[in-house]
């Protein structure tokens, strides 16, 4: 079987986002198989693969194919006891252990809609994700969408000026920043030490394709050397720069959608939906290999 991708919109962003066919990735893929992947995400950013039967396990087999797993993060906040998924699973649902629809005032769901900010997965990592794998397993009635920024061409966007003023800057990033700007802020103090802030440089340039793009986050709250309000507002500007509709490619799911997107090249965030219906997307993380900070070094 041969892979195809094609632009999702061939007229607006011919550059970002495509629909890939002509793979079952349910199943085990040939090393060249994966290459041609990696290939079709360094040009688009994000892939959309659709009806893609996958179980826990074939998803957690295909993401291998690129890298090793991060540990789920959900667990953060989460009873590890009670988990409904694996370590290797992000449960990105409103569903608890039982699998019933949350409590519009449970923790776990009110700490889960920091994700309709936009994020790059793991920033608040020391070594930030480098893809993520999200598979479509119940999607409501209507909303749920997620959309995608690209990163790269926004940031080939800014004037010069610009450009030259952010190459050098260094962000914090911590879930501790992106949780508290939507008034989710009775964390734990393990909680706290967990979410220690993490240096993060502004600036990256992609592996593969040396392509330069904006590394921004909601998790990113300051910038080293910068007073804090003139920072945000940095920060701020900058996320309404980048997430301009020209930049934003807005993904409707479909039951057993699978679609990966590269964390070092956009960023991304979740859309509102009835909160009495199901959602269940579970979610691999493919870890990166190294920090922005020795990434710039």
């Amino acid at each position: 079987m041969t892979l195809s991708i094609c632009p999702i919109d061939p007229v607006s962003r011919p550059f970002f986002a495509g629909v890939a066919s002509g793979l079952d990735i349910t199943q085990p893929l040939t090393r060249e198989q994966a290459v041609e992947i990696e290939k079709g995400m360094d040009q688009f950013g994000v892939l959309v693969f659709h009806n893609q039967r996958f179980t826990d396990e074939t998803q957690m087999a295909f993401s291998r194919n690129f890298g090793e797993l991060e540990v789920a993060t959900t667990h953060t906040v989460r009873d590890t006891e009670k988990t409904r998924l694996g370590t290797h699973i992000n449960d990105i649902s409103n569903l608890d252990s039982d699998s019933n629809v949350l409590a519009r005032d449970d923790r776990r769901r009110l700490f889960s809609l920091g994700t309709r900010l936009w994020h790059s997965d793991s920033s608040f990592k020391d070594v930030p994700a480098k893809y993520s794998l999200l598979s479509a397993r119940i999607v409501p009635s209507k909303g749920g969408n997620t959309e995608f920024a690209d990163m790269r061409t926004s940031y080939d966007a800014l004037d010069d000026e610009t450009k030259a003023e952010c190459e050098n800057l260094v962000c914090e990033h911590s879930q501790l920043f992106s949780r508290e700007q939507i008034g989710f802020s009775n964390f734990t103090d393990d909680e706290r030490r967990r979410f220690a802030p993490v240096k993060q440089r502004l600036v990256r340039r992609h592996p593969s394709t040396g392509r330069k793009s904006l590394f921004l986050a909601s998790h990113a709250g300051t910038i080293v050397g910068w007073p804090v309000p003139e920072a945000r507002m940095f920060l701020r500007e900058l996320t309404e720069h980048a997430t301009q509709r020209r930049f934003v490619y807005a993904h409707e799911w479909q039951v057993f959608d699978l679609v990966i997107w590269d964390n070092r090249a956009t960023m991304h965030r979740g859309r509102r939906y009835d909160p009495t219906e199901a959602r269940d997307m579970h979610r691999t993380t493919v870890g990166g290999t190294r920090s922005t900070m020795a990434e710039a070094a």
